[in-house]
């Protein structure tokens, strides 16, 4: 088992600025959820606050993981990954002068990680081949492709349930997206994640994503229950497609 998700009536501000707006999602066990929006209207806040890392204003964040419920409002974003959900956050941020195996190693500090590191090293470079090719090159001096991959990679040596990814998409080619957006996909599959997946990038997030929800100026606008409904959907036309 996984874990799912519920965001509930949800604002945030930074400082006078309000920025979510009474936002509440859902993502189902097991499910690949994509929120979708154009830049400034709050996908990285909302995946920050899931995280702990900008307080909610209102609203709840609740994570339900092996059956028990967990409220994530107010817990510290450090308490959060213990119980098992990560971010991918938008641009990497990786350890730039440390190796790839240092930056893997990073990522498995949590007790039931450290419990698997073999396991999961096997996996990252089984589904990842690039890296195991790369283990002692420093992340600092990899291409942006595979600089995402070493932090998906980091982030699935944490052992997670919930796996949060913030733009994957951001400063790639058309293809490493497309590779990018299939590995999360792999992943998923192989170990049973939950997927939230904010992306601008409608055509790659929707090859993967069961169903998903677009953001404008932080409230939710439109929530499309299959691929087909976010397609189909006058909003989505107008906002990616210019029609």
């Amino acid at each position: 088992m996984a874990g799912s998700l519920r965001v509930e009536g949800l604002r945030a501000a930074y400082g006078g600025v309000r920025v979510l707006h009474d936002l509440s999602l859902r993502v189902g066990d097991g499910e690949t959820v994509a929120l979708l929006g154009t830049n400034g209207n709050g996908k990285s806040t909302v995946m920050q606050c899931i995280l702990g890392l900008v307080p909610a204003a209102a609203g709840r964040i609740v994570a339900t993981l092996d059956g028990v419920e967990h409220d994530l409002a107010g817990k510290a974003a450090h308490q959060i990954v213990q119980l098992g959900i990560v971010l991918v956050p938008e641009g990497r941020h990786l350890f730039p002068r440390l190796t790839v195996d240092e930056n893997l190693l990073l990522g498995a500090h949590r007790p039931e990680a450290r419990r698997k590191i073999g396991e999961n090293l096997q996996l990252c470079f089984e589904t990842f081949p690039a890296l195991a090719k790369r283990r002692r090159q420093l992340a600092g001096n990899m291409s942006g492709g595979e600089q995402q991959m070493l932090a998906l990679a980091r982030a699935l040596m944490t052992a997670p349930k919930i796996l949060l990814v913030d733009e994957p998409s951001v400063g790639l080619a058309p293809l490493l997206v497309a590779q990018v957006i299939a590995k999360i996909e792999e992943l998923k599959r192989r170990i049973g994640l939950t997927v939230l997946m904010a992306e601008q990038n409608l055509a790659q997030a929707i090859r993967i994503a069961d169903r998903g929800y677009v953001i404008v100026h932080g409230r939710i606008e439109f929530e499309g229950g299959s691929r087909e409904e976010l397609e189909q959907n006058d909003l989505v036309k107008r906002l990616y497609l210019g029609l």
